[in-house]
């Protein structure tokens, strides 16, 4: 058991499916008391009534008074997993560039705006960012995707070093594929670069525990990546190189 979060009040976000479902059910069996969210209200009741827990569905951004009541009036952990794999070039229109900047960036802004007080004051608080290998590399086919994950993490960076010695804790998680239906809805692009090495929910959930009983900051589910980030930073030429490669193989499947 992970004693960090036994009892604790936690939230997941878009939690009805896929990496935050696997989450809640997670925390639920490590003995925590779960507020299971998602915009669509019949998937939250689904996933409450299987862990125990408590569905608050809605938007994401607009829900953390109603989650904080419903965890006795405090939330001791916030999981900002809701997302949307917005594909596309820089053509892609505003709207859906709009939607990746909100969904994928701006709530993550709004709940630690509106958490950050009571943690601050009592000195402790844990807040989770499913962002993706997007977010430290790139996802091809994918730049409303890839830009707003590369902001998700910049924000949850931000928010570790400026808050970590107040008792902030700050978690990122970056996997590559995972076997749910945003992958399947990344087409060609996911066949190529995601699915081969796809993973299943719960193993980003158990990377979490792990890291949160490690008390890491990154979490990588899929490790080969550390070294793809590390190759990133040594030599970006050459790896914006293997990654022009990649996509023009991508290009002659289209």
């Amino acid at each position: 058991m992970v004693g960090a979060v036994q009892s604790a009040g936690v939230v997941v976000t878009g939690a009805g499916g896929g990496i935050g479902a696997a989450l809640a059910r997670c925390f639920a069996a490590e003995g925590a008391r779960v507020v299971v969210n998602d915009l669509d209200a019949a998937k939250a009741k689904a996933v409450a009534g299987e862990i125990g827990g408590t569905a608050v569905p809605g938007d994401a951004s607009l829900i953390i008074e109603e989650a904080r009541d419903a965890l006795g009036g405090t939330v001791d952990v916030y999981c900002a997993n809701a997302g949307v794999g917005s594909g596309g070039s820089e053509a892609a229109g505003e709207d859906v560039w709009a939607l990746a900047w909100d969904v994928n960036v701006m709530a993550h802004v709004r709940a630690a705006h509106a958490l950050l007080p009571d943690w601050l004051e009592r000195g402790s608080g844990r807040f989770v960012s499913t962002v993706s290998a997007a977010g430290l590399l790139t996802m091809i086919g994918a730049a409303p995707y890839s830009v707003t994950k590369h902001g998700a993490y910049a924000f949850a960076e931000w928010l570790s070093l400026t808050y970590r010695h107040r008792g902030v804790n700050v978690h990122a998680i970056c996997p590559q594929g995972v076997r749910t239906d945003m992958l399947a809805a990344t087409g060609s692009a996911g066949d190529l670069v995601l699915r081969p090495t796809a993973i299943e929910p719960s193993d980003v959930a158990d990377a979490l525990m792990k890291g949160i009983e490690e008390n890491r900051f990154l979490i990588l589910p899929h490790p080969e990546v550390a070294g793809y980030y590390q190759a990133r930073a040594a030599d970006p030429d050459r790896w914006m190189t293997n990654m022009n490669h990649l996509q023009q193989k991508w290009e002659t499947t289209e």
